[in-house]
């Protein structure tokens, strides 16, 4: 019996190379993004692919249920999607910031609810949600982000225990820099919401630390066996983490008090 598997965000970066890697590996994967069009390739590794837009309820709903609808079941969700809205907490908007959040944390909260009941019914699930290192440490300009990631893990936490005993285990993967569109998409963010001001200053140097270890980010495909690993094991961990700095961040994030985290922060900043 192929599982059949959900994955968000499947149209770049670490939600193509999962899909990929899970066609190969004899997975029956369903791949859902806003741009259906930015996935044409995936079809011919049979992977089948689906417009979503995990900020609109009425895009879920329809998706689950035509997964369901064919296949009988839906075993696996890796919720991948995601995006950086950068800039200082004082020159967001309070409607891009409700977007970060629709879009990052409760847009993963409803399809969740949506696939419990079938996974429940079988006895059997797994439930993959992509967090970040920047859901334990928080950089300046990344408040929304970070915010999103921090609540991912708290959500996380508390549905891993709600739910094993129905067979559904929960699984958080921590990603460290990666090579994809998500940095880009940040900069560009905190460019245009932070540039000019009182923080003119911090937004150049970020900007450039940024761009400056571009060249040294992992492949997304780290993180897809990341997360192969992850649901073919029988007894997974809360928590796999992998990618550029993701290791050393979290080991110092672990060790260091918060003075100390923040007076590393601010000095790459000064």
């Amino acid at each position: 019996m192929k599982r059949v598997v959900l994955i968000t965000g499947a149209s770049a970066g670490i939600g193509k190379a999962t899909a990929v890697l899970l066609a190969e590996r004899g997975y029956k994967v369903y791949g859902a993004a806003r741009r259906i069009e930015r996935m044409e390739e995936l079809k011919s590794l049979g992977i089948e692919t689906l417009s979503m837009d995990v900020s609109d309820d009425e895009s879920m709903v329809k998706g689950v249920k035509y997964i369901v609808e064919k296949e009988g079941r839906l075993d696996i969700l890796i919720n991948n999607a995601g995006f950086g809205f950068y800039g200082a907490i004082e020159d967001v908007a309070i409607s891009s910031a409700k977007y970060q959040m629709e879009v990052n944390v409760f847009g993963v909260a409803r399809l969740i609810q949506l696939v419990l009941p079938y996974m429940r019914e079988h006895k059997w699930g797994k439930i993959v949600n992509i967090s970040s290192i920047g859901g334990k440490v928080a950089s300046p300009f990344g408040g929304w982000y970070h915010a999103s990631k921090y609540a991912i893990e708290g959500l996380s936490d508390s549905l891993r225990n709600e739910v094993k005993l129905f067979g559904i285990d929960v699984i958080l993967i921590e990603p460290g820099l990666i090579k994809s569109e998500w940095g880009s998409i940040a900069r560009d963010n905190l460019l245009k919401t932070s540039s000019e001001g009182d923080y003119r200053s911090m937004v150049e140097k970020l900007t450039r630390i940024f761009g400056g270890t571009d060249h040294k980010h992992s492949e997304a495909t780290v993180i897809a066996a990341l997360i192969y690993n992850s649901i073919k094991v029988k007894r997974p961990k809360a928590r796999y983490s992998a990618g550029y700095l993701a290791k050393p961040i979290l080991f110092l994030r672990w060790i260091l008090p918060d003075c100390l985290i923040d007076r590393v922060i601010i000095g790459q900043l000064k």
